[in-house]
């Protein structure tokens, strides 16, 4: 390749405007300000799909705020110290051996309704 004739002159200018091209789709893809020649920038449109999408992310950051305050009302009921549901489950186990205040069945005296 002869690094001083037009076609290395051509490649060049060729390579530097298709990155040019990618550089301003990827921008538009996600939203940025696009840069023209002279150092310009031009904004987004505002559609009808981006004000919906504001809103639904808008309502969806509200049912998250609303989960983490359950959670932590969650959580401060069990990490409480008072919370002793498994001492509270092995007492009634205890209490029902010892007393076994059950009804016991009695097969030969049938109950009359």
């Amino acid at each position: 390749m002869d690094w001083g004739g037009p076609s290395f002159v051509i490649a060049l200018v060729a390579v530097s405007y298709g990155a040019w091209i990618v550089n301003n789709w990827i921008r538009a893809r996600h939203g940025y300000e696009l840069e023209d020649e002279w150092g310009g920038k031009s904004r987004p449109r505002k559609t009808e799909e981006s004000q919906q999408l504001k809103a639904e992310n808008a309502a969806l950051r509200g049912q998250i705020d609303e989960m983490q305050d359950r959670m932590v009302v969650l959580e401060k009921i069990v990490t409480d110290r008072g919370y002793s549901l498994r001492e509270e489950i092995e007492a009634l186990r205890s209490n029902r051996s010892e007393n076994d205040s059950g009804v016991p069945l009695d097969i030969e005296r049938k109950e009359k309704a």
